[in-house]
């Protein structure tokens, strides 16, 4: 909670990937609260109002993972919804505000977002999903410690690239300094 909420905050692109980390280490631990707060919540260095905070909000998380049916594959939807958002900047770049930086790193990532979606086993509704799904996916080698191609780690940069651009605009728009 302290994390996505801080994240959230400063780099939007940070918190799409750690709520995605939080839904998956839901699952790992199956959904037990009493595991979640031995495993998560007791590690934090908070006051008890402080953890019973971030209990709440995996207990919250819980429920919604539960009523949206997403207990062993998908998202919540309220993080969708900012991906779309995202996404929705993403096309803003492009065409109405028609930032040639932004145009550039696009250019740059694009045949490897077509790639990556085309080898995926998830096709993705959109470019920017389909990038966070490759950074996740690169997360998740490295957390496993496997062997990552160099063709993968540049292609990957493209898309990091591109989220960086994305989650500074993003906060700009956030924060009023960026008019649509």
């Amino acid at each position: 909670m302290l994390i996505a909420r801080e994240k959230k905050k400063s780099n939007i692109a940070e918190y799409v990937l750690y709520m995605w980390q939080v839904e998956d280490l839901i699952r790992v631990y199956g959904f037990d609260m009493e595991r979640i707060e031995k495993n998560i919540v007791a590690q934090y260095r908070q006051s008890e109002k402080v953890k019973q905070e971030i209990r709440d909000w995996y207990a919250n998380l819980i429920v919604m993972m539960y009523e949206e049916r997403i207990q062993k594959t998908g998202h919540l939807q309220f993080v969708k919804n900012t991906i779309n958002e995202i996404n929705d900047l993403h096309l803003r770049l492009l065409n109405d505000l028609n930032d040639e930086k932004y145009k550039g790193l696009y250019r740059l990532a694009e045949p490897n977002i077509h790639e990556f979606n085309q080898r995926s086993l998830h096709k993705a509704s959109n470019d920017i999903e389909t990038c966070f799904n490759g950074l996740y996916a690169l997360l998740m080698l490295r957390l496993q410690k496997k062997n990552i191609s160099t063709e993968t780690k540049e292609a990957m940069s493209t898309f990091s690239s591109m989220l960086a651009y994305l989650s500074k605009k993003y906060k700009d728009m956030e924060d009023g300094k960026l008019e649509l």
